[in-house]
């Protein structure tokens, strides 16, 4: 299958005080196109950092990171984060728009492309509240409907379930299931949660490690739509759980209790 990613023996070094860390270390991952894929692993072992390197915002120290993309319109790679990060100054269609401003689109035209993005996450009637108005959950669609509002190829989501409630969590985990599946869109989703992982994607990918480094790549072949929990799964999670139990761990822990070719490109940062 083609790929849209493709990262050949990534590596990342940090230098402070004289003093070399190593978080990531030889990763290889091919991304394929239209994938939905959920990388797990303990805490600090390169997760996020991954994902900042793909958006731009860290700079890999090896390797080599190579994005396809089909059009040179679209913005290639969008981030969400663990928290919203609204700005509480803007109202939630301006908040959505944001990453619009600087490409010769007129407000009513930002405006319209954000009012369809909040009509995919299901919050059009909300786009005139202030973030302060909206709930946890509301908050992290209008932070989803932000990134789509760019038209990313693929997205890339660091935890964005991890501070809500039970509840509002597994709506959203459905939700995101019901929006890739409408829009075909590549997603790179980091969890802790390996019950998550294996419910939203077609593969999980086990980072561990110190530095981190790839353990274990997983296919899910449950029939979607998904049971949470499912006995179908039950033996992937395990195996999961011993890779993360394991030697391979290194620092670290698990949060939430829940135990192609391409040219080589700096990635567009996303708003």
């Amino acid at each position: 299958m083609e790929s849209v990613i493709d990262i050949r023996g990534l590596g990342l070094t940090f230098e402070r005080d004289g003093r070399r860390t190593d978080v990531l270390q030889g990763l290889d991952l091919a991304i394929p196109r239209g994938a939905f894929i959920a990388i797990v692993g303990a805490s600090g072992v390169g997760k996020s950092t991954l994902l900042r390197v793909l958006i731009g915002l860290a700079k890999a120290s090896a390797g080599t990171v190579s994005l396809d993309t089909q059009s040179t319109e679209r913005q290639p790679v969008a981030l969400v984060f663990q928290d919203s990060r609204l700005l509480p100054w803007r109202r939630v269609i301006d908040n959505v728009a944001f990453g619009l401003e600087g490409r010769g689109l007129s407000r009513a035209e930002r405006h319209a492309k954000a009012l369809d993005a909040l009509g995919v996450v299901g919050l059009a009637h909300l786009a005139r509240r202030w973030p302060h108005q909206l709930s946890g959950g509301q908050r992290q669609r209008v932070a989803l409907a932000r990134a789509l509002a760019v038209e990313p190829e693929v997205l890339l989501m660091d935890e964005p379930f991890s501070a809500l409630d039970a509840i509002s969590r597994e709506s959203l985990q459905d939700e995101l299931t019901r929006i890739w599946q409408a829009t075909g869109k590549t997603i790179l989703f980091v969890t802790h949660d390996i019950e998550e992982a294996t419910y939203l994607a077609d593969r999980v990918v086990v980072l561990a490690g110190a530095p981190g480094r790839t353990v274990a790549d997983h296919a899910i072949e449950t029939p979607r739509p998904r049971r949470r929990n499912d006995d179908a799964d039950a033996a992937i999670v395990a195996d999961i759980r011993r890779h993360l139990g394991s030697g391979h761990l290194g620092g670290g822990h698990l949060g939430g209790g829940h135990l192609g070719g391409g040219r080589p490109t700096p990635f567009a940062r996303a708003a």
